[in-house]
């Protein structure tokens, strides 16, 4: 069993990454990591639970420790980090010190020698993990998935981009409340409306695609050569997107 750590557990994708690594075959959650205001706390004192499911019993007396890599227990072989991109942007790097890091955050997905992985779309992306420890000197290095409409979207133009010429792409999202987090849209914003517009997601949309369906010269990517825009709403039901 590969033991692992999550940072951010007490969040919602943080309680994602628990709930699918909790009774995985292959994984063992050794570590929960948190704000300084959840340290010391067990994790079923520390948490407000979100899911659709039980809180796994696995990990309920796991005491949740601060987001410092000198506290994670050094059997943790990978961390899953579910941070805010402000804060992953610092800690993040500290953590690929020494661990691998398998982030859902935003902020390292577009730097260079930094995977960012669609593994049915571009697992040769992989390929500048060697040159990401050997630039900083990392024992451990960070891998990246991309945002959650972006996924869909570059599964979908995968086959046709491989198959025929794309030149221009217009692209349509209905996202679910959970996406912007527990906090993330006032009641009253979102009940029998549409929001249409959500910060930050049609850039990172747009980049993304490009990004994923590129080709490696080196450590660093070129992105695929065609034209995507990208219009994004904030919808009122719970989980699921629509594009």
């Amino acid at each position: 069993m590969v033991k692992v750590g999550v940072l951010g557990a007490t969040g919602m994708v943080g309680q994602r990454f628990i709930q699918l690594l909790a009774d995985h075959p292959d994984f063992e959650i050794a570590a929960l990591a948190a704000s300084g205001r959840s340290a010391g706390k067990k994790y079923e004192d520390a948490t407000t639970w979100y899911m659709n499911s039980e809180m796994p019993e696995s990990v309920r007396d796991i005491t949740v420790i601060e987001t410092d890599p000198a506290q994670m227990d050094k059997d943790v072989e990978i961390v899953f980090s579910s941070l805010p991109a402000d804060f992953a942007a610092k800690v993040e790097p500290e953590f690929a010190k020494d661990f691998v890091v398998a982030s859902n955050a935003s902020a390292m997905r577009m730097k260079k020698d930094i995977p960012l992985v669609i593994p049915e779309v571009n697992p040769q992306f992989l390929d500048m993990i060697e040159a990401q420890q050997k630039n900083n000197n990392w024992d451990g290095f960070i891998v990246t998935n991309p945002n959650c409409s972006t996924i869909a979207l570059t599964l979908t133009l995968k086959p046709i981009y491989d198959n025929f010429n794309i030149n221009r792409i217009y692209v349509s999202t209905m996202q679910a409340v959970s996406g912007a987090g527990y906090n993330g849209v006032p009641s009253m914003a979102i009940l029998d409306n549409l929001v249409p517009y959500i910060g930050g997601e049609e850039e990172k949309m747009e980049s993304e695609t490009l990004h994923l369906l590129g080709s490696l010269d080196g450590d660093e990517v070129v992105p695929a050569n065609f034209s995507l825009s990208a219009s994004c709403h904030r919808v009122p039901v719970i989980d699921g997107h629509t594009e």
